[in-house]
């Protein structure tokens, strides 16, 4: 009698322990409270527009370079950390979990899948015949891919700049992101950079808006990537505008310091295009 009741004891005791190591386990937090501002907050609704109150528009495609101090909030971290991604990581959860849709094309009319994706950053699964230690017999195993966030230095964004009279304003909307990848050729060695895959941007809204982003300042303050984009916050350059010759870019035209300065020149009529449309 003694016996069983020890041993109804111990169990007892033992249970105990591991509900509260359970319970424990389940409360821990890195931090001191719990984060609700980013992860439930919604995109900035857009202003409302009617055809009659646009007075002019034009399309530009701009680069972020990651590389660029502003723009490391894009690049950084390169393996996910601290409720923190990448915004490459961003858009293959999306794509894996989000049912975000991708397209091959910046007029949004071709899709790929989610295998056409990670063909495009060399991550499929490969069959390798690898030697077995324990046999010494070539055995078949799949390996599966993995895709390189570090190879993504660049995004490239298709913008609509347009004049609203009702409000009198210079406004601008993103419509498209692609990821751009650069690697190296193994059996060349040379270096590619390529764009992968474009996101319409306001499908991935809801994403970029629960995601936060790192703050240098201060980290009880951070912004999300939705905030980032809505308020430009990052650098970037000109590459191409809509034109006549088959929307062509100016790369295409202009080599050296001239492309810079063609870019430049570009930016320059969307300020002065607002300028003129002011009376004093």
């Amino acid at each position: 009698m003694k016996k069983l009741f020890v041993v109804f004891l111990v169990g007892v005791l033992f249970s105990t322990v591991i509900y509260k190591q359970q319970t424990f386990a389940q409360n821990v937090r890195d931090g001191v409270y719990d984060k609700e501002n980013i992860p439930g907050k919604r995109p900035v609704p857009y202003v409302e527009l009617r055809e009659a109150d646009i007075l002019w528009q034009k399309k530009i495609w701009q680069i972020i370079d990651t590389r660029e101090k502003m723009n490391h909030p894009f690049y950084y971290p390169l393996k996910d950390m601290d409720d923190r991604k990448s915004l490459i990581s961003l858009l293959i959860y999306g794509v894996n979990n989000e049912g975000l849709t991708t397209y091959r094309d910046d007029e949004f009319k071709e899709l790929l899948t989610r295998d056409e994706v990670y063909d495009l950053f060399g991550a499929l699964p490969d069959t390798q015949q690898i030697v077995n230690p324990n046999t010494g017999v070539l055995e078949s195993r799949v390996i599966e891919g993995e895709i390189r966030y570090d190879e993504v230095f660049q995004y490239e964004i298709k913008e609509m700049w347009y004049f609203d009279k009702q409000h009198s304003t210079m406004r601008v909307r993103i419509l498209g992101i692609c990821p751009i990848r650069r690697y190296m050729n193994q059996e060349t060695g040379q270096m590619i950079k390529k764009r992968t895959f474009w996101i319409y941007f306001d499908e991935a809204r809801p994403l970029f808006a629960s995601q936060e982003v790192f703050n240098k300042r201060n980290d009880a303050q951070r912004i999300s990537f939705d905030d980032i984009f809505f308020q430009r916050r990052f650098s970037s350059f000109i590459v191409r505008e809509t034109n006549v010759y088959d929307n062509r870019e100016i790369n295409n035209y202009m080599q050296g310091i001239n492309q810079l300065l063609e870019a430049e020149r570009a930016k320059k009529d969307l300020f002065e295009m607002e300028h003129d449309l002011w009376e004093f």
